[in-house]
């Protein structure tokens, strides 16, 4: 009986993962694609060397930061997106999709401007020119940093305007069209890359920066994509009808999605600066540190795909749920599909694990630097399963709006726990780069414990639109 009552409650029938694959699936298909066009994308700077990869990877680390500042921008608009359409308020969605365009355009703008003025100081960052022992150059890596920045920021606003569809198209139901729009956009990127970084085809060999130029030209042919089939099949969009004919948000809704949007916007972007910055203090520890933690996440975001996609698939479903008033069945849903995230991070972890000693063979690096990206992927693989009941656990207090819980869940916890746990070892301690990594690991997991305290403490299943609101 127990086993049954269990099963019955944490275990969906076949019709429930269905539903929840029909979300998930096509997210997984994107965001897998995109990863591996990445990590090939990897190997091919690699080609050019090692330091030209940990030059173009300390760039990536501050268009991480700008890309989790974009997601936190259109979260909160995603919210109540994912509700009214759960009401099926058309107009609800449209204004919440002009929100997401907004404060893109404006988020690109400000991305720009940023790493324009401080492009030298940022990479310098994770550099440590005096006293470096090893045999990769600090100062060529700068250079080829510099080298790839510039044209990258091309494709910023470009990539803000895009999320903007994609995100909406997602929490309405429509899962396809973004996942061929990134596919288009990652092979058309892996291609240009081929051409533009080894000179193909009759192409001048540009090294990074082609790699850079590659990148934004796959920006611009997603938003294209995007755009084009979005406004040519308004039956499917048809917040899309009328968007631009004029800027008009509702007051009361415009100001409701600030106050839920400015916590996300800064969780993001305080979570990313603390992931930054326990990357530079693992930096720390010489240059080679960053060749392998670019070799490590690049292969490790390959395969947490799966319970990030699911993450994601919990606020689409779960809002969708909350906002149609059906509280019980939201928490029904959310009980299981964190079950099976977590089931499918178990054997997500024991794959990497396995392939750990493989992957970074692959790549023209010294032997230290492969090893060492060994070690982080198998520290990562025992990991996932706890970081997918975090990802879940975030995504469903979300869900219901508890942004004031989130950035607590989020960004709080990184700089209370992790970041100076990390940051006063790297900076006092004689601590190797082994020990360091596990610390700063395990500092993460015990996040696992605040997430369960979290979900049952505080009350996450609310609707927050109401009919007609839109």
């Amino acid at each position: 009986m127990f086993r049954k009552s269990f099963l019955s409650r944490y275990i969906g029938d076949k019709q429930f993962y269905r539903a929840v694959l029909a979300v998930a699936i096509p997210m997984i298909v994107q965001n897998g694609i995109t990863n591996l066009v990445n990590l090939l994308d990897n190997i091919m700077v690699g080609q050019v060397s090692t330091t030209a990869m940990s030059g173009v990877s300390i760039v990536n680390q501050f268009i991480f930061i700008f890309n989790l500042l974009i997601f936190g921008a259109i979260s909160a608009a995603g919210i109540f997106t994912a509700q009214f359409h759960g009401m099926g308020d058309v107009e609800g969605v449209r204004h919440s999709f002009r929100f997401k365009v907004l404060i893109n355009v404006l988020s690109g703008v400000v991305g720009v401007a940023a790493f324009a003025a401080f492009d030298d100081q940022l990479i310098q960052l994770f550099l440590q020119i005096e006293g470096n022992t090893s045999e990769l150059s600090p100062e060529e890596a700068l250079f080829y940093g510099k080298q790839y920045l510039w044209p990258m920021l091309l494709g910023l606003i470009p990539y803000a305007i895009s999320q903007a569809y994609a995100s909406t198209m997602r929490e309405t139901g429509e899962t396809v069209i973004p996942m061929i729009a990134s596919s288009a956009a990652v092979i058309t990127n892996f291609v240009l890359n081929a051409v533009l970084i080894f000179g193909l085809l009759g192409a001048p060999a540009l090294g990074v920066m082609g790699a850079a130029i590659a990148t934004v030209t796959s920006r611009f042919v997603e938003l294209a994509i995007l755009v084009l089939w979005g406004h040519r099949h308004k039956e499917k969009c048809p917040y899309l009808e009328g968007a631009y004919r004029s800027l008009y948000i509702p007051r009361s809704l415009f100001r409701r999605i600030t106050v839920k949007g400015l916590p996300l916007m800064l969780n993001e972007f305080f979570w990313a600066i603390a992931i930054t910055l326990r990357n530079q203090s693992y930096s720390t520890c010489g240059i080679d540190v960053v060749a392998a933690q670019n070799i490590a996440v690049t292969i490790i975001n390959l395969f947490t795909v799966v319970y990030m996609s699911l993450g994601g698939a919990v606020a689409i479903l779960v809002g969708n749920q909350l906002g149609a008033g059906e509280i019980e069945k939201a928490k029904d849903t959310d009980r299981k599909m964190i079950t099976f995230a977590v089931i499918c991070a178990v054997g997500v972890g024991v794959l990497m694990i396995a392939l750990s000693s493989v992957f970074p063979l692959v790549y023209k690096a010294p032997d230290s630097v492969r090893e060492l990206a060994s070690f982080m992927i198998i520290v990562t693989g025992c990991a996932t399963p706890f970081f997918s009941y975090t990802h879940a656990a975030y995504y469903t207090l979300r869900a219901g709006g508890r942004v004031a819980v989130t950035f607590l869940f989020d960004s709080v916890y990184m700089w209370s726990v992790v970041v100076p746990t990390v940051v006063l070892l790297a900076n006092f301690t004689g601590i190797g780069i082994h020990w360091l990594f596990i610390a700063g690991t395990f500092a993460e997991l015990m996040k696992c414990a605040f997430g369960c305290f979290l979900m049952h403490k505080v009350n996450w299943s609310r609707c927050l639109v109401s009919e007609g609101e839109g």
